[in-house]
């Protein structure tokens, strides 16, 4: 993947979910497919509202995201995903001071 999207995760979102996707499954063929690559192509997906077949040719193949994306929504991985981000976003969110004027 050499072209930076918007959706993109940033390095320190990657680093809070990385361990999740670390291990390949035992037996069949390595893993030939960057799994920065394949979080960023199914981000794309949902944030953007494509379908699959429509992934731009730098990301990895759509059936391979898909495979993952399928596979992860199936055994609770991507809650864990999601999880992992909203947490992110509470302790971004918390960490900045609040503008005068806003509630709370």
């Amino acid at each position: 993947m050499t072209k930076t999207y918007p959706r993109n995760l940033t390095w320190e979102q990657w680093e809070l979910m990385a361990e999740l996707f670390l291990e390949a499954k035992t037996g069949g063929r390595p893993r030939t497919v960057v799994m920065y690559a394949v979080i960023n192509a199914i981000m794309y997906v949902l944030c953007f509202g494509c379908t699959w077949r429509a992934l731009p040719g730098d990301f990895p193949a759509w059936s391979t995201v898909y495979g993952y994306f399928r596979r992860w929504r199936k055994d609770g991985t991507w809650l864990k995903v999601h999880d992992k981000l909203y947490q992110w976003v509470l302790c971004c969110c918390s960490a900045r001071p609040k503008s005068v004027g806003s509630r709370s």
